[in-house]
């Protein structure tokens, strides 16, 4: 009996040893830049001592590496190399890849491939356009949905309580301190649905819109986006051409 409950206790413990290591990495994900134990652990609302245990394993293993120079923790070239392996191997994010590569080249614009990763709008994939002037982002970036054209069509065909179950109230809230009304997102997002695309002009900044088109899974869902990234100012002729250009990568990219 002793062995049992001994076995038993211990798949638990590993459970949320687990755990805290996907903390660790989702933090570090979404901090964006390197971080020191101690900030980590209170980012964490964590023990010092057990974040400090949890690191050093993560960086004996190489998922994580220590700066010699000031101990802020970063990801690890393993972490890179699992990366790679998901590029290669995933159908949808290689032939994403090219195609923004494909569409920025054609275009002139700034491509991004996008996705929903942890309630987050998710930059998986970028190239910038040709302009003088770039507008382009960080791949990995996460962004609160409703900021993006891409957020509206990831939610579609999700219900009202579904989508303020994702939504909190500081995603709601834009850069410059305008405040986005929780009716009209979910007006937005239908919208989406109805279109099979959508059209956000200044919500980031005053001098940038975004032209979104999905990509649709097996099952008929919104799995991904394809969008563009574009200066304020063009003709709604320019963005119709755009916009047909874009559906038709988001067809080409879907599983349908």
């Amino acid at each position: 009996m002793t062995a049992i409950s001994d076995m038993q206790d211990a798949t638990p413990r590993r459970e949320r040893s687990v755990d805290r290591m996907i903390h660790i990495l989702e933090f570090l994900h979404g901090h964006g830049e390197g971080i020191r134990v101690g900030a980590l652990a209170k980012g964490l609302n964590a023990p010092r001592s057990s974040t400090y245990t949890l690191v050093n394993d993560l960086t004996q293993a190489g998922l994580l590496e220590i700066s010699p120079d000031d101990q802020r923790i970063y990801f690890g070239k393993r972490m890179y190399l699992y990366g790679l392996n998901y590029i290669r191997e995933n159908s949808l994010a290689k032939r994403a890849r090219m195609e923004v590569d494909r569409l920025a080249k054609e275009t002139g614009e700034t491509s991004e491939f996008c996705m929903l990763q942890n309630g987050r709008y998710t930059i998986m994939h970028m190239r910038p356009g040709n302009r003088p002037f770039r507008i382009s982002s960080a791949v990995g970036l996460q962004i609160p949905i409703p900021w993006t054209a891409s957020g509206r069509l990831l939610l579609a065909g999700k219900s009202r309580a579904e989508i303020e179950a994702l939504i909190s109230d500081e995603d709601l809230l834009l850069p410059d301190g305008r405040r986005i009304d929780i009716d009209d997102f979910i007006h937005a997002i239908a919208n989406a649905r109805r279109d099979g695309y959508c059209l956000t002009k200044g919500l980031v900044d005053a001098v940038t819109q975004c032209l979104a088109a999905p990509i649709y899974g097996a099952e008929g869902d919104v799995e991904a986006t394809i969008c563009l990234v574009l200066p304020v100012d063009l003709s709604e002729e320019q963005i119709g051409g755009l916009r047909d250009r874009l559906l038709q990568s988001g067809r080409m990219l879907s599983s349908q």
